[in-house]
């Protein structure tokens, strides 16, 4: 949103990069993560009003160690240096840093030696996270120490003349109690920040960005029936009506009873639909396809395909809208700095190379919680807003090894079975995803006087605000139970049930 003014974030590989963003975001206020080594002039034209110094798993007695030019400090708008980003600064400012004998990472007592803006109205005494293997042991000028923990003597530093400030610890996890009062001081205190970045905002904004991008062009909008493509494609109908033609395209890996559930909700909400069933071609395509990155190349390819063959038909159309978030973006693009490329999202990863329509992407922008208030505030049915999350390339990558029609449809029966028990029992909308993948092994089980020799499925659920980081839900082992028995008396082919108790991270929610 370019009218905004902004908050940016230079990336240097944390694992909590994606979260300062959330933070900065709940407070109202625009950001964007860039990697460090980004080019910084192609933000000349926006509003700029501070930037974040991510930590990262570096240290700065590396020879490889990211580091930022030092005129990156001379200018007038305020730093927030965290953990890595705190030590860089100090190095580039002429502190001195020595190698700590132990890494600090958890739980530490943090004590406010001078409270100043950035901890005006914070506990003296508080909770936070640590993290750092280096100590500032020498300041640079014009800095002092304003924090400690019993480990540390320099554990936060100011200088407030120039506006930089740099902390020793996480602000933005949940661990740090004080976290949120300190980086709402930062925002509102120090950058003067408005916090006036809003859904209402966002959609005016939306609208006419989308409206001078495609002009009077007719939009292909590809949608997969899921809570995203579903806002995306109510927020582009509502900048261009009739100029959209939403294409929900039946892939063969959608869940049970789903094209027809989609087509229903989207003509009540006035969509201008046009379904297609293309099951057969994406089936015939992923056949003894196994790699997960080829099934997304394979999938994201196809949906092109059908896209331009239905934009074909329709004629003049140069644009092709999807519902991209701003994870999908962060965690497809390696952006050539430290953040690795988690796996290829469908809609940036998957895509061909070279293709004929150009991208409209209305929903880049948001993370998905973001994108469930949008859906409200546009007057989506909170049922449809509150479905748990789907991937584009669906059970493609639920079905661990060879995707066939067969084994879809077996894994669409028990995902419509845990689903169902999860609303019996009122606990859905506790949990962020749920969903069962079929493991590529068969094991022994006896049903009946008979032996069998059948498929093994693994149930997922996982607790998350914004799917950055997850654990695994404690679902009562009765109602797992009851699950497992309604499984394996009613789909023929599967004998064993396990349940996923790994968290993200190190774990991923989905399997592939």
């Amino acid at each position: 949103m370019k009218t905004h003014e902004m908050i940016l974030i230079l990336d240097f590989g944390s694992q909590y990069t994606q979260l300062i963003a959330r933070r900065v975001r709940e407070a109202h206020v625009y950001c964007e993560i860039v990697p460090f080594n980004a080019d910084l002039s192609a933000y000349s034209d926006r509003k700029i009003a501070g930037y974040i110094l991510s930590g990262g798993p570096s240290s700065l007695k590396d020879p490889d160690a990211p580091r930022l030019d030092r005129d990156f400090f001379e200018g007038s708008v305020p730093i927030l240096g965290l953990c890595y980003g705190m030590q860089l600064l100090a190095d580039l400012l002429g502190g001195k840093l020595v190698r700590s004998e132990h890494r600090e990472y958890g739980r530490s007592v943090f004590e406010v030696e001078d409270n100043g803006k950035i901890f005006e109205g914070v506990k003296n005494s508080s909770q936070v996270w640590m993290s750092h293997g280096d100590s500032i042991v020498d300041l640079p000028s014009g800095f002092r120490a304003i924090g400690k923990t019993e480990s540390l003597a320099t554990a936060a530093i100011a200088d407030e003349k120039r506006h930089i400030y740099g902390l020793q610890f996480h602000p933005e996890v949940h661990h740090t109690t004080e976290g949120r009062k300190i980086l709402d001081n930062f925002l509102f205190r120090i950058c003067s920040v408005r916090g006036d970045w809003t859904t209402e905002s966002f959609i005016e904004e939306s609208i006419a960005a989308i409206r001078t991008q495609v002009g009077k062009c007719p939009v292909v909008l590809g949608v997969s029936g899921g809570v995203d493509s579903t806002v995306a494609a109510v927020l582009l109908d509502k900048a261009l009506g009739k100029q959209l033609h939403a294409v929900f395209v039946n892939n063969g890996v959608l869940r049970k009873n789903e094209y027809d559930e989609v087509i229903g909700t989207l003509n009540t909400l006035g969509v201008n639909l046009y379904p297609v069933d293309a099951s057969s071609l994406f089936l015939e395509r992923l056949a003894g396809v196994e790699d997960p990155e080829r099934k997304r190349k394979i999938i994201g390819n196809t949906f092109i395909d059908v896209f331009e063959a239905e934009a074909d038909k329709i004629g003049g159309v140069e644009f092709l809208a999807q519902g991209t978030l701003y994870p999908d973006v962060i965690e497809s693009v390696s952006f050539k700095g430290p953040s690795a490329t988690i796996k290829s999202h469908h809609n940036v990863g998957g895509l061909k190379d070279r293709m004929r329509l150009k991208l409209v992407e209305p929903l880049r922008e948001l993370f998905k919680d973001e994108v469930r208030e949008l859906g409200r505030v546009l007057d989506i049915p909170n049922e449809f807003i509150g479905r748990h999350p789907f991937p584009g390339p669906g059970l493609a990558v639920r079905i661990l090894g060879e995707v066939t029609k067969e084994r879809c449809d077996l894994l669409r029966e028990v995902d419509a079975i845990f689903i169902e028990q999860l609303h019996k029992h009122g606990i859905y909308d506790d949990i962020w995803q749920a969903f069962a993948v079929l493991l590529p092994v068969r094991t022994v089980g006896v049903m009946g006087d008979e032996r069998t020799y059948e498929h093994v499925v693994a149930l997922r659920a996982v607790t998350s605000v914004d799917g950055m980081t997850a654990d695994w839900a404690q679902i009562p082992n009765e109602i797992l139970a009851e699950i497992s028995n309604l499984v394996i008396r009613n789909v023929k082919g599967v004998n064993r049930i396990v349940y996923d108790i790994s968290s993200k991270p190190p774990a991923t929610i989905e399997w592939e």
